[in-house]
């Protein structure tokens, strides 16, 4: 059975089971509680880190949640987690900071950049007739040399000026930023679709496997249509997460 050093500080605002799963979270993905091994029981690891039962059991909860632990019957609680895969909270942010902020490598692999017609999907998106010029990207991105996603965006053509090679050293949103874009909201859509032949070559799936696909709509502080993207990621590698809250 494993445990490992915590510390919580009763002073914070931040809930002890919360302080208790961070650090059980950073003590998986650092290695030293390895995919495979066991915790000590409910009972143990609140005699170990002097918090109650129900604290640790909101902790475990929480990390079972996030797909780091799971609870075996006749086997305790085993950890699974430190698998490679990206979660990310539904935050108005891009994929290249997330990933930089999650100390994982992002590599960007452009596959198009440049002035396009506006489809109808386009057109309706950034607030402009069919045919207009918008521009164009296309991307595979990598984590840690692995491929997670492959986006497609298209923006007003007078709103950024760039180069392969500052998108493959940037994300989409630093560079807005930037160029003084100030981005204040967006509208995102979620759903499951199968891999097509080509897809699934760029990002390593079977043909048909599910891919998790987004489509988001971002707005300047204008209320300006400034992005329309359609991103597919890897579902064995991706996953969103967010709070629901009750009014």
């Amino acid at each position: 059975m494993s445990t490992v050093q915590v510390q919580v500080d009763r002073s914070s605002r931040t809930p002890l089971h919360v302080q208790l799963a961070q650090q059980l979270e950073a003590a998986i993905q650092g290695g030293e509680l390895p995919v495979g091994s066991r915790l000590s029981n409910e009972v143990d690891l609140a005699e170990a880190y002097g918090l109650s039962r129900p604290t640790v059991r909101q902790a475990i909860a929480r990390l079972v949640d996030q797909g780091l632990l799971v609870r075996k019957r006749g086997v305790g609680t085993q950890v699974v987690g430190n698998s490679g895969q990206v979660r990310r909270s539904l935050e108005l942010t891009s994929l290249y900071d997330d990933l930089a902020a999650a100390h994982r490598k992002p590599e960007t692999e452009v596959l198009r950049l440049g002035i396009a017609p506006a489809t109808a999907d386009v057109a309706t998106a950034l607030q402009c007739e069919v045919g207009d010029r918008v521009l164009r990207l296309e991307r595979l991105r990598r984590a840690d040399g692995e491929p997670l996603a492959l986006m497609r965006n298209w923006l007003p053509p007078d709103l950024l000026e760039t180069d392969p090679t500052s998108l493959a050293e940037h994300g989409l949103y630093e560079l807005l930023r930037a160029e003084g874009v100030r981005l204040k909201v967006a509208h995102q859509t979620i759903s499951a679709v199968p891999a097509s032949p080509e897809q699934a070559r760029l990002l390593a799936e079977e043909p048909g496997h599910p891919l998790l696909a987004t489509t988001r709509i971002t707005y300047d502080d204008h209320g300006q249509p400034v992005e329309f993207g359609s991103h597919l990621y890897r579902a064995s590698r991706y996953s969103f997460e967010h709070t629901l809250i009750h009014r």
